[in-house]
């Protein structure tokens, strides 16, 4: 198997294709395999790298929840660049992996020729901060005393998984089972240090709106935790581009692939080809109305 060394720490990973560099970072719920649909289709045009986080085996498994942090996980990715030596790729993260393909573009820009980020600002509402709290504090409990199989199950079927549920059962059913094969420990670390200390996405206002790099968000209409601070950065950060798919939950990429497919690949290919422009400042006036 091909492991990535992240400061002792070996990352599982896969890579197909060949080309321009993407470079693919999981969500909590899931694993690389959530990338399959991505992988197969990009990889026609592009050198595709997927791998599984710190935590989620066959990656390390480190003991101690000192070894999880978003500034971990975000180096974590440029570490596996380094190892395959990649010197620029596009990255592309969902979730949880979504927050680490932000971080990356504010901590590492020189590395990264566009960002694209679905499903981004879970526990970031100020309204609604304890009480995300508290709903970590309670998965991590599941996790440590139920085990995985167990502690999932009100956790996959929640207010932005069910569009999933509905729209694809084959493909939910395969996503709950991949879940349900997750280290607990893992699972339980990833909470409590990268889910339950990260900086909520409004408190990244000043560094988005010094972010040069492109940067596409994508969100489901139907994905309330996320879809505001999605629209929070597209109007705070000029390199920043906003796409709502329609009646779509969490994770974009799994219940929507081609279209997913579809509009990525119309966003690289403006990277790609010089095309992509950051927001003309023209647009921010705060008339209705064009200037004299």
């Amino acid at each position: 198997m091909p492991y990535a060394d992240s400061n002792g720490v070996k990352l599982y990973y896969e890579e197909t294709g060949r080309g321009t560099p993407i470079v693919f970072v999981h969500e909590f719920a899931d694993d690389l395999f959530s990338w399959e649909a991505q992988m197969r289709f990009f990889s026609r045009r592009y050198r595709c790298v997927a791998y599984n986080a710190r935590g989620y085996p066959p990656s390390d498994v480190p003991k101690s929840a000192s070894k999880y942090s978003q500034q971990i996980a975000c180096d974590d990715i440029a570490n596996v660049m380094r190892h395959l030596k990649i010197r620029q790729a596009h990255v592309i993260g969902c979730s949880m992996g979504g927050y680490a393909t932000v971080h990356f573009g504010l901590n590492n820009p020189r590395m990264a020729l566009s960002l694209t980020a679905v499903g981004v600002g879970f526990g970031s509402d100020p309204d609604k901060k304890a009480q995300f709290a508290r709903d970590n504090a309670v998965m991590v409990k599941r996790f440590l005393e139920l085990g995985t199989k167990e502690a999932i199950k009100p956790y996959r079927v929640g207010p932005s998984r069910v569009q999933y549920q509905n729209k694809d059962p084959r493909g939910f059913a395969d996503f709950c089972a991949e879940f349900a094969e997750h280290s607990a420990l893992g699972s339980a670390n990833t909470l409590t240090s990268v889910q339950g200390k990260r900086p909520t996405i409004y408190s990244l206002e000043r560094k988005l709106r010094n972010l040069k790099v492109p940067l596409h968000m994508v969100s489901g209409d139907e994905d309330d935790n996320c879809l505001e601070p999605g629209i929070f950065i597209k109007r705070v950060c000029p390199s920043a581009m906003l796409t709502v798919v329609a009646n779509t939950g969490h994770a974009v990429n799994l219940e929507e692939p081609d279209l997913f497919n579809r509009i990525t690949a119309e966003y690289l290919a403006q990277v790609d080809s010089g095309r992509w422009r950051p927001r003309d400042p023209r647009s921010l006036g705060k008339s209705t109305m064009a200037k004299k």
